[in-house]
């Protein structure tokens, strides 16, 4: 395999290669086929996917910090990748394990993430303005002072999830579950909470009351 050539988009079909643990970081691989390849470990800091295909690959434990990352990741396995800094606005994500991975102040706004796993995932500071995050599975995920102002998080799993600090104004919460979840001065104006489970949630300093806010019948 021909690195230097991937590394500067020469090769524009990588479907199904091997590529873990390999160093691509500052690679341009704008519109780049990489569906279903295997880049377990993969360095891709600072790299440019902009465009390209990576619907189904298995990116476990990759680094992805400060990536330009508006792709097509469908499917696509991120559990453990660190993707903090990136640009990730209005990637598909749809359907990706993210458990445990870090997304530190990444910009995610108008994201494609429903039916996500992000178990335990770190998105502290991240932007997920507009992202579509309905039925995704938050469950401890730590969100402390991110935006996710418009984000329609209908039907999703949050519980135990820090919302410290969030901008969740104007965003779609009906028939969440935030059991247990910390909204600790989280902003939430015109915010819909229609049957949601705010059930053991800290909602001081917000302008929910818990008997309205849960799905208390």
């Amino acid at each position: 395999m021909d690195i230097a050539a991937i590394r500067t988009g020469t090769v524009k079909t990588l479907a199904g290669v091997n590529l873990d643990d390999q160093d691509l970081a500052n690679a341009v691989l704008e519109r780049v086929n990489l569906a279903g390849a295997s880049l377990v470990g993969v360095d891709l800091s600072h790299a440019c996917l902009k465009g390209s295909r990576l619907d189904g690959a298995n990116l476990l434990g990759a680094q992805l910090l400060q990536i330009d990352g508006r792709a097509n990741f469908i499917g696509a396995n991120l559990m453990q990748s660190d993707f903090s800094h990136g640009d990730l606005r209005g990637s598909n994500l749809r359907g990706c394990n993210l458990m445990s991975a870090k997304g530190i102040q990444a910009a995610l706004s108008g994201a494609f993430l429903s039916g996500a796993n992000l178990t335990g995932v770190n998105f502290a500071g991240a932007d997920l303005r507009g992202a579509d995050l309905r039925g995704a599975n938050l469950n401890s995920a730590n969100l402390k002072g991110a935006t996710l102002a418009q984000a329609d998080l209908q039907g999703a799993n949050l519980s135990e999830a820090n919302l410290e600090e969030c901008d969740l104004r104007g965003a779609n919460l009906a028939g969440a579950n935030l059991a247990g979840a910390n909204l600790l001065c989280a902003e939430v104006q015109g915010a819909d909470f229609t049957g949601a489970n705010c059930d053991r949630a800290c909602l001081i300093g917000t302008d929910l009351v818990a008997p309205v806010a849960s799905n208390q019948r």
